[in-house]
């Protein structure tokens, strides 16, 4: 600055002339002009460094889309880039092109958006198969997560229940306890709403499974009943059902932080929530479609009687009583609770060795040798 000043004052003198002090500046004749013509426009704040960046930039995202991100971003703070972007998409097709999704994550990033997080190396785990569909309705996946006061001291136990093909969430219900008479209601339900599945894939946790043989319950023997296979995952391995625990995380995000003042208004919430992330919210393993888009309901309708079993005619049946048993041989032997009042089946494998069945399935082994029961 002090140079172009001086040189600016030296040519005002009129003792030399351009081409002297542009080698005495050891600059080109072409910037002692420039610095001359600026200082005769703005004075000497003009001789300052003006910025080299082009007065025209053809890939700058227009300031009314930058304003749609903010606002969008706002509107749902827990969204990132790749799921504002398709879903402003379908909200305003009159805009031809969007950013990328760097893009948009830059421009959060500048409006103080976003939070710098410390990378996290999420182990793999060996030998689990992914749960692979082709279909909705093949397997729904169910889980109670985990259960919060309102804060009217009450607790809240959200079931949660997913179709793994499309993403759809069929319930988030708040219930009182895990008990198995309201999980059962809910079921009915969905099951009147949207069919039947293939199969329902869980944890161990009660009321879907027990200690009994197979891990049978109440609610896993009708099930059975109604033709529907019940999936359980490894004890302790969550990731088997990761999908369903990644929705877990956000709907925690979005609708218990905090809780509502009562179990009403917190069903209220969870209702809007579900119908957000099934209509609005974009699902990258959906590429970026919304769970409704996708989801049909089943073409297996629930039937008003559920069906009997019918065994083949060389199997010996049994009746299992309130308490869990059965007679073999003159025998009073223990099958399980769940199973009370219910018909099973004996099909004899080898000499003395029986395959208990329930409807389709083997449950056990029975050996006449010592009258125990087998998995």
């Amino acid at each position: 600055m002090l140079e172009r000043a001086r040189l600016v004052a030296l040519h005002a003198e009129g003792a030399y002339s351009v081409t002297e002090l542009a080698a005495r500046a050891g600059v080109s004749r072409k910037t002692a002009y420039k610095w001359i013509a600026r200082y005769r426009e703005g004075g000497a704040e003009a001789l300052a460094d003006r910025s080299h960046a082009r007065h025209d930039q053809a890939h700058r995202t227009p300031p009314e889309v930058e304003v749609l991100i903010v606002e969008a971003r706002h509107k749902h703070p827990t969204w990132g880039p790749r799921k504002l972007l398709p879903y402003l998409a379908r909200r305003h097709p009159e805009i031809a092109q969007w950013p990328a999704a760097s893009t948009a994550g830059a421009i959060l990033q500048r409006h103080g958006l976003t939070r710098k997080r410390r990378p996290r190396r999420i182990p793999k785990h060996p030998g689990t198969a992914p749960l692979t569909t082709s279909a909705p309705n093949e397997v729904w996946t169910a889980d109670f997560k985990g259960q919060f006061k309102t804060r009217d001291g009450e607790y809240c136990y959200p079931l949660t229940v997913c179709d793994a093909h499309s993403r759809f969430v069929l319930a988030c219900d708040g219930l009182p306890s895990v008990e198995q008479y309201g999980t059962h209601r809910q079921f009915e339900r969905l099951f009147r709403t949207y069919g039947l599945p293939t199969a329902i894939r869980t944890d161990n946790g009660v009321p879907f499974a027990t200690q009994a043989i197979c891990g049978l319950s109440r609610l896993s023997v009708w099930w059975l009943k109604l033709g529907i296979s019940h999936d359980r995952i490894a004890p302790g391995q969550p990731q088997q059902n990761g999908a369903h625990e990644r929705m877990h995380k956000t709907l925690k995000a979005e609708t218990a932080r905090p809780p509502e003042r009562d179990m009403p208004r917190q069903q209220a919430r969870f209702d809007d929530w579900r119908a957000e992330f099934n209509t609005e919210r974009p699902h990258e393993a959906l590429s970026f479609a919304t769970p409704a888009s996708v989801y049909t309901p089943s073409e297996r309708v629930m039937p008003e009687a559920l069906p009997e079993p019918e065994y083949p005619g060389h199997f010996e049946t049994r009746w299992v009583s309130r308490c869990g048993t059965y007679k073999w041989r003159g025998r009073q032997l223990f099958l399980s609770q769940a199973l009370g009042h219910e018909w099973i089946g004996f099909e004899e494998v080898a000499d003395g060795v029986w395959s208990v069945w329930f409807y389709d399935r083997v449950l056990a082994r029975l050996d006449e040798r010592d009258y125990k029961l087998r998995a």
